[in-house]
């Protein structure tokens, strides 16, 4: 049992010129991912033949003239809306927001590194869209922030992805999923000043995402937002399945998105060695079973007492924190049935990774007890705890304003301190102050963030795409997660640059012509890993020439 699984994550951030009336977000976004390509890479498409937005996880599908135009995320684009990263990850345009999607990595701490290495190239990007003569000219340079509302009515996401056993019954991934997506919060949450989608009611919570949850389930993403996203677009081979999380807030902390990304794994792997353990996992979902989980989801984020009553359908009560327990203690019975113990009864885990989150997981579980049975007074001093516990971090911030200036909830210098703890530009974040000053518990270090920012990782098909991209830039047509496509050199005087893509496969580029169009299928996100392919380039010419050496390898 590991928690060991690809996974990677996705960060819509908010855009924004400070001081310019009636800004555009939609061309802001174009500024800041056209400024992410460089001259050498700007040509090179996203693949959409692979995407399947409206195929549902439930077994149907939507029908395309039925779906919402936002649903239709496999839409090509003319514009530059797509920019390969030097990690292997991606920078785009989505609806009004710049994106970052990480690249594939194949551990929670790994992707922690990944997926805050985007707001270095993120804010790079931003800088340098606003040092381009006409956003220059105005005097605002661009702002970007890491969070998910505007405490106006407006929500934007921040994805977790991972690749679990297709075998696995839907129903049981949401119903589980369903459990720890409402309950997590008391631990993942990043904080939020007010209450209800427009801030209607002054106040603060645990997460910002979830008062724009209005759905246990469903394929869309960005209105009723459900608890468990049903879109079935795995990126990988037929046996594998793309669980997409679109519940969770955008973390600044390297703590809770750990815990966000290791936790779920862990659950996962409960529910795929649940059966072959003995464990008998419909007890526990029977259990559990909450009877309203969307008003949960809003009670469990509403409650700084951490104690709030959360009904089930059997007609009992739980709270946030002992159903992590539950599921927690649910992961520990599988481990031990699969792997055994050691002598103090631990599960004999199978790696460091997996040891370090079951410890973090327990520890989250120690500094929520103890922030739920502490009172305003006493919250303030508990440093240790803050460190670790996001919105907990922000809170003491908050209050120690109310107290010195008298503000309530609702005074427009709390909301201000909120966004700015978003504030990429570290000199107008708060919360790159207090990281500074050591108050943020860190697990990633500045270094580590550089190499994954220019650096692809080295388990998974990330390093390919990346290395193809940097290599050859020239030679690479179009890209996606599962696929790239090259070009073989044209002879002089040929078209530089077609419209459309190629049909040749990888199985034929052993024979092409010049100018040839050849794609390579990676669906297995494992198996083009650095040690695997790295030999392809060492006699190579030009990308094909790699592509044509890893067919034959195959």
């Amino acid at each position: 049992m590991s928690v060991r699984r690809v996974m990677g994550t996705e960060t819509e951030y908010a855009v924004s010129q400070p001081g310019v009336a009636y800004g555009q977000p939609v061309r802001l976004s174009f500024d800041v991912v056209g400024a992410a390509a460089t001259d050498d890479t700007r040509h090179i498409r996203w693949d959409y033949r692979q995407e399947d937005p409206v195929n549902d996880a439930r077994g149907t599908r939507l029908d395309r003239a039925a779906a919402r135009p936002d649903m239709l995320t496999d839409a090509p684009q003319l514009n530059i809306t797509n920019v390969i990263a030097p990690n292997g990850g991606r920078i785009y345009v989505d609806h009004a927001h710049p994106e970052y999607s990480a690249p594939e990595t194949t551990d929670p701490f790994e992707a922690v590194a990944y997926d805050h290495a985007g707001d270095r190239l993120m804010l790079a990007a931003a800088r340098a869209a606003g040092a381009t003569p006409e956003i220059a000219a105005t005097g605002h340079p661009i702002a970007l922030h890491r969070n998910n509302v505007d405490g106006k009515g407006a929500s934007w996401g921040t994805h977790e992805n991972y690749l679990m056993d297709r075998a696995v019954p839907f129903a049981d991934v949401a119903a589980l999923m369903t459990l720890h997506f409402v309950s997590r919060q008391i631990w993942a949450g990043s904080g939020r000043v007010g209450i209800g989608e427009k801030s209607e009611t002054p106040g603060y919570q645990l997460s910002q995402r979830a008062d724009y949850i209005h759905a246990k389930i469903g394929l869309q993403t960005t209105f009723d937002r459900p608890i468990i996203n049903t879109r079935d677009e795995p990126h990988a081979t037929g046996d594998k399945r793309r669980l997409h999380v679109i519940v969770g807030d955008a973390n600044r902390m390297d703590v809770p998105q750990a815990l966000k990304l290791g936790v779920t794994s862990m659950l996962l792997w409960a529910l795929e060695h649940a059966d072959a353990a003995g464990y008998d996992l419909p007890t526990l979902l029977d259990r559990l079973r909450l009877a309203d989980p969307v008003e949960a989801v809003h009670t469990v984020s509403h409650d700084l007492t951490l104690s709030a009553p959360l009904k089930l359908d059997n007609g009992g009560e739980t709270t946030a924190w002992l159903m992590q327990v539950e599921l927690r203690r649910a992961v520990y019975e599988v481990a031990a049935a699969t792997l055994g113990t050691d002598t103090t009864g631990e599960p004999a885990w199978e790696d460091r990774q997996t040891r370090n989150i079951m410890a973090m997981w327990g520890q989250a579980l120690a500094d929520v007890a103890a922030i739920r049975h502490a009172d305003d007074d006493a919250r303030l001093t508990m440093r240790a705890e803050a460190g670790r516990v996001e919105w907990l971090l922000k809170w003491q911030l908050l209050e120690k304003l109310c107290r010195k200036t008298g503000a309530a909830w609702d005074d427009p210098r709390l909301a201000a301190v909120d966004l700015s703890w978003a504030a990429l530009e570290p000199t107008k974040s708060v919360f790159a102050k207090l990281k500074a000053a050591g108050r943020a518990e860190r697990l990633v270090d500045d270094a580590t963030l550089a190499r994954a920012a220019g650096e692809a990782p080295a388990t998974t098909r990330a390093w390919l795409r990346a290395a193809l991209v940097r290599t050859y830039p020239a030679d690479v047509v179009a890209a996606s997660w599962s696929h790239i496509t090259v070009r073989t050199p044209r002879a002089a005087g040929e078209d530089a640059f077609a419209d459309t893509y190629g049909n040749t496969s990888a199985a034929e580029a052993t024979s092409v012509r010049p100018g040839d169009l050849v794609s390579l299928d990676m669906s297995d996100p494992l198996a083009f890993r650095k040690t695997d392919v790295e030999g392809a380039f060492a006699h190579a010419t030009c990308a094909a020439d790699v592509v044509g050496a890893i067919a034959r390898a195959r």
